[in-house]
């Protein structure tokens, strides 16, 4: 490979992981053909893209980039692949699920949400991690919450003055 050619691929790279507001490192060496298409697939039905990358090329786009991911340098040995994802969640549910058939993908390290997680003790907390759509639509809940409860405490009096004033009334109790 030429200095070029190198130098194309950490543009790649970097501007993969710039443009993503996760990634996962693991490690998929030694999957036969059919498992790693599995595998292909399974990522590419979450939206993750998975990429396997030389360490060096991959610490150079680390590098280039602003935000500092030197806890995760450690981790670049052996064979290492990087799963892109929008949902800060969604590699660790898969390694996780994969995990349970296959001894691959071996989880390395990950960049969530501007944090950094280095270790497979850390993949269970991983898979709990909840995304920003995820808790928006929580709080939506709760917030909606309240109001549907005394919509359809109005509705369930008949909206009668009577059933309105009892029903606030027994609220306010």
């Amino acid at each position: 490979m030429t200095k070029e050619e190198k130098q194309l691929q950490i543009e790649s790279i970097a501007s993969s992981i710039g443009g993503t507001p996760n990634f996962y490192l693991a490690d998929i060496s030694g999957l036969d053909a059919d498992t790693t298409f599995q595998l292909r697939k399974a990522c590419h039905k979450n939206g993750i893209k998975l990429a396997v990358v030389k360490n060096t090329l991959l610490k150079k786009a680390l590098d280039s980039l602003e935000a500092d991911y030197s806890e995760v340098y450690d981790t670049l040995k052996g064979n290492t692949s990087v799963m892109f994802s929008d949902k800060g969640n969604a590699p660790a549910k898969l390694i996780n699920e994969f995990n349970k058939k296959h001894d691959k993908p071996v989880f390395k390290a990950a960049y969530v949400e501007e944090s950094i997680y280095v270790g497979a003790d850390q993949l269970p907390m991983l898979t709990e991690i909840k995304s920003k759509d995820e808790l928006l639509g929580e709080i939506i809940g709760l917030l909606q919450s309240p109001a549907t409860n005394v919509i359809s405490a109005l509705k369930a009096q008949g909206g009668s003055i009577a059933g309105i004033l009892q029903t606030l009334a027994e609220k306010g109790e």
